[in-house]
C-alpha cells in the first residue's frame, strides 16, 4: 500500500551516554509514519561482533566520529530504499546486507545499517498506528521481562579492582513489572547507604550502566554487599531478589598464558570453574554470563552441564547474537541462554532470527542494552515482542537506563490484565 512506502531517510551524528558520537537515523513513510533510532555502543565487545564504523580522524572526537557511517546512510542506503514498503522488514534488511557485501558489515558499518533497520520498523509501526511491541510481536506479545539490574560495576565498566564486570540483582518475587521495579529500587537505595557508610562518599559514584563502582577488590565482597542490601530492604535473597553475574571473562583472560586473573590470582579454567561452583553454593546466584573466554565453547559446555539445574549460563561474547555461533553452542550444549544485542549483529531481522533459534532449542533469551546507550527504547519493546521474559538494561539510574524501564511501565499499563510477569519461572 502506498502509505507504507519509505519517503524520507536521513542520518545524523548524535551522542551516546558516554558522550561519544553515534548514528541517529530518521525514516518516514508516505502515510506520515515516523521512526527515529539511535544506535548504542559497547565497551566490552566480543571479537566477532559486526563492525561499528568510526572515522578515525583524531581532529574530531578523538577519532570516534561516525560521519562515514552517516554519509553511508544518506548517500548509499537512502537512495536504494526510497519507495520501499516499510512493512517488508526482512526484505529491507536483506537489501542492507547485500548493499554492504561484507561478512561483518564493515563496508557501510553495522551502526549505519542497524540505525536504518530499527528506524524503518518504527516508521512502519507508526504508520500502522501500533505500538512497536505489538507491531513486531502481534497479539501474543504480553510477557513483561524480569529485569537483571547491574548495580555494582567492575571490570571494564568501572575504575575499581573488581575482576568481574557486573553484579546484578533480579527481582523474581514480584507479581508485576511495576512491583519488580519498586523492589529493585529499594534494594538500590539500601546498597547506596551501605556503601556510603562502609567505604565513604566516593563509593557511590556510578559506572557506565548506573551501578555503583565502590573501591572493592574481591568478588565475594561485592556479593556480600548485595545480599546485605537485599535483606536491609526487607526481601529474601533466596526467593524474592536473587543474584546474577556478568563475568565478561574475556576481559581478564591472559591468552598467552592460558590463565584467568581473578581476585589477584591466576586461575586455570578448571580452577575458575570451581570458583563459580563455590559461589553458586554460597550465594543465591541464578545467572552467570560469559564465565569463560569467548572462544572456549568446551568450558561453557562443562559449566552448563555442572550447573544446568541451578543457574542459567548466558552467552554474550560467546554468541554475539550470531546464528552461526549460536548453532555451534546448541550442538554441543554450551550455555543455555542467549544475550540478545541487536547492534552485535546489525539488523533487526537477524537479531529476531537468533532469538527464535535460541527459544526453539530451549535456550532463554535476555534482551540487552550496551554500556554506551542512548535514550532509544527499542529494546524494551523488543523484549515484550519476543516474550523473552528477561531484560538487562542497567541500574534504576541514569536517563538512558530508566528510559527503558519507564517504557516497560507504559507497556504494562497498556496491556493491563493481559500482562504477565514470569518471576522465578523464567529460570525453570
Amino acid at each position: 500500500m502506498e502509505e507504507f512506502k519509505i519517503s524520507f531517510v536521513k542520518a545524523r551524528e548524535a551522542l551516546d551516554s558516554r558522550g561519544n558520537p553515534t548514528v541517529e537515523v530518521e525514516v518516514r513513510t508516505k502515510g506520515r509514519g515516523q521512526g527515529i533510532a539511535l544506535v548504542p555502543a559497547g565497551a566490552s565487545k566480543g571479537a566477532h561482533e559486526a563492525l561499528e564504523l568510526r572515522d578515525g580522524d583524531p581532529r574530531r572526537f578523538k577519532g570516534r566520529g561516525v560521519l562515514r557511517a552517516v554519509n553511508n546512510v544518506n548517500n548509499i542506503i537512502a537512495p536504494a530504499i526510497m519507495g520501499f514498503d516499510s512493512r517488508r522488514q526482512r526484505a529491507l534488511d536483506r537489501l542492507l546486507i547485500t548493499l554492504d557485501g561484507t561478512p561483518n558489515k564493515s563496508k557501510l558499518g553495522a551502526n549505519a545499517i542497524l540505525g536504518v533497520s530499527l528506524a524503518n520498523a518504527k516508521a512502519a509501526a507508526d504508520t500502522m498506528k501500533l505500538p512497536l511491541f505489538q507491531y513486531l510481536g502481534g497479539a501474543r506479545a504480553r510477557v513483561m521481562p524480569v529485569p537483571l539490574m547491574n548495580i555494582i560495576n567492575g571490570g571494564k565498566h568501572a575504575g575499581n579492582e573488581l575482576s568481574l564486570q557486573e553484579f546484578l540483582i533480579i527481582p523474581v518475587g514480584a507479581d508485576s513489572f511495576r512491583e519488580a521495579i519498586r523492589m529493585a529500587c529499594e534494594v538500590y537505595y539500601e546498597l547506596k547507604d551501605y556503601l556510603k557508610s562502609k567505604y565513604g562518599l566516593l563509593a557511590i559514584n556510578v559506572g557506565d550502566e548506573g551501578g555503583f563502582a565502590p573501591p572493592m577488590k574481591l568478588t565475594r565482597e561485592a556479593l556480600d554487599a548485595l545480599v546485605k542490601a537485599i535483606k536491609s530492604a526487607g526481601y529474601d535473597p533466596e526467593t524474592q531478589v536473587v543474584l546474577g553475574l556478568d563475568a565478561a571473562a574475556s576481559s581478564f583472560y591472559d591468552e598467552d598464558r592460558g590463565v584467568y586473573k581473578v581476585d589477584g590470582q591466576d586461575l586455570t579454567k578448571e580452577q575458575l570453574l570451581e570458583f563459580y561452583l563455590d559461589l553458586v553454593d554460597e550465594y543465591p546466584i541464578k545467572s552467570i554470563e560469559d564465565p569463560f573466554y569467548e572462544e572456549d565453547f568446551e568450558a561453557f559446555r562443562e559449566i552448563t552441564q555442572r550447573l544446568k539445574d541451578k543457574v542459567q549460563i548466558v552467552g554474550d561474547d560467546l554468541f554475539v547474537t550470531n546464528v552461526k555461533r549460536l548453532r555451534r553452542g546448541i550442538e554441543i550444549g554450551a550455555a543455555n541462554a542467549l544475550l540478545l544485542k541487536v547492534n552485535q549483529i546489525g539488523t533487526l531481522s537477524e537479531a529476531i532470527d537468533a532469538a527464535e533459534l535460541a527459544m526453539k532449542n530451549g535456550y532463554n533469551v535476555i534482551v540487552s542494552h550496551r554500556s554506551g546507550e542512548t535514550e532509544d527504547t527499542t529494546i524494551a519493546d523488543l523484549a515484550v515482542a519476543l516474550n523473552a521474559g528477561q531484560i538487562k538494561t542497567g541500574a534504576p539510574a541514569r536517563g538512558e537506563r530508566t528510559a527503558k524501564y519507564n517504557r516497560l511501565l507504559r507497556i504494562e499499563d497498556y496491556l493491563g490484565e493481559e500482562a504477565v510477569y514470569p518471576g522465578m519461572r523464567i529460570f525453570k
